[in-house]
């Protein structure tokens, strides 16, 4: 079985009067963590030489953010950080052994690789990772978390052209070679599998593209993207993780993986067609990233149902890709149920409708699980422990960490 390593904030557990937990309930090798993202956090989003990233621009267009929020302040940790080090001191107060944070990589290159260096942000995430090291806290850190520089996307269109690769590739090992002495637990992306889709299915996240009936967007191809987004991205984690173990990982002593966003999947009816619509469902999440990063090659199912809108893989990238991954995080928050649309009438979802199934929260009015004030989000545990072992059985004996979980909102 795999090596499993929960890495959550788990406030009851740290708090035994409330459930009666304790720490020495766990192994020493557990660890209780937190996870932020750069641009959900740090705010500052032009000072010291800070570039616009994709989500600056986003959130100022009118309309595309419900209640027209932005990062632009955020929870301030830019500064909090600078001011005795508030967040750190936060973190260690509640016994926290870990922090898993994503860089902004238009506050490191504010133009990708077109441009410098910008040594203010450098400096930033330098303070950052010594001030968690000096309080006992291991650095987990996320290379991309959604953020692009916006000057990627103006200039080539970022994740829908190969470019973006070499672009990925060069902040990465700049990432390598000013922080990573001292980070060994690298990721290459948050959640690429829900990025793909939000951004390029149904248009919810930057650059908004999605077609119908997936979505109502000014351009764009729900049909098409979606792939071809994910195809740079799972190349150019082949690449980093390639360059890292060429150039870094004797000296430094690191490891590079990548964490998934996974749905669990029940089927609606008992029946066989439901059945193998949860596993077609379930190829269209983790599978769609990790199988080519393990097998060198996409979920066969998506293979059948998307024909050549999938992207091929040439053999030499099928011999980069395979076995380039240290370790899968991965973040679950939600349980649905699954309908065929094969072989019976359905509208297909936004989500989850290009492997031809639609969702569900309930079966004959009973919800999945306990409510929780997200609407559409149930609180079903058993989900984890098989999607755990949904994972082990897939991809045998790589460590997993469970890097979210809890609610989420969209």
């Amino acid at each position: 079985m795999a090596r499993l390593f929960f890495f959550v904030l788990l406030y009851p557990l740290l708090c035994p009067s409330i459930t009666g937990l304790r720490r020495s309930d766990f192994p020493p090798s557990f660890l209780f963590g937190a996870g932020t993202s750069s641009y959900q956090i740090e705010g500052a989003y032009r000072e010291d030489n800070k570039g616009l990233s994709n989500w600056d621009v986003f959130t100022h267009i009118q309309g595309k953010i419900v209640d027209g929020s932005n990062g632009d302040v955020a929870a301030d940790h830019y500064h909090r950080y600078k001011h005795w080090q508030e967040d750190i001191e936060m973190m260690h107060s509640v016994g926290l052994d870990s922090y898993r944070f994503s860089l902004s990589w238009s506050r490191i290159l504010p133009k990708g690789r077109f441009g410098d260096v910008n040594p203010a942000g450098v400096k930033f995430y330098n303070s950052l990772i010594n001030g968690m090291l000096q309080k006992g806290i291991e650095p987990f850190v996320t290379i991309n978390h959604y953020d692009i520089p916006e000057e990627l996307q103006q200039r080539y269109g970022s994740w829908l052209s190969p470019e973006i690769q070499e672009d990925f590739t060069y902040f990465a090992e700049i990432c390598f070679k000013m922080f990573g002495d001292r980070v060994k637990h690298w990721a290459t992306f948050n959640e690429p599998n829900l990025m793909a889709k939000l951004a390029y299915f149904n248009g919810k996240f930057p650059p908004s593209h999605c077609s119908k009936p997936f979505g109502k967007c000014n351009s764009g191809n729900s049909s098409t993207e979606p792939y071809i987004a994910a195809h740079n991205m799972i190349l150019a984690h082949a690449k980093t993780v390639n360059i890292y173990k060429k150039n870094y990982k004797t000296k430094q002593g690191g490891s590079v993986g990548i964490t998934v966003y996974m749905r669990w999947y029940e089927p609606l009816r008992n029946i066989t067609d439901d059945h193998l619509a949860v596993s077609r469902a379930q190829s269209f999440e983790a599978p769609w990233f990790l199988d080519p990063l393990f097998f060198g090659d996409y979920p066969h199912q998506m293979r059948q149902i998307l024909g050549p809108n999938l992207p091929e893989f040439t053999e030499g990238e099928k011999q980069l890709m395979k076995n380039q991954i240290d370790f899968i995080g991965v973040n679950h928050y939600k349980t649905l149920y699954v309908k065929d649309c094969v072989y019976s009438l359905c509208d297909l979802d936004t989500y989850a409708g290009d492997a031809l199934v639609s969702e569900s929260a309930e079966r004959n009015g009973i919800p999945i699980g306990k409510p929780t004030p997200v609407a559409n989000n149930y609180v079903v545990p058993s989900s984890m422990e098989k999607l755990v072992m949904y994972l082990t059985q897939r991809y045998k004996s790589i460590p997993l960490y469970i890097t979210e979980n809890g609610k989420e909102q969209m």
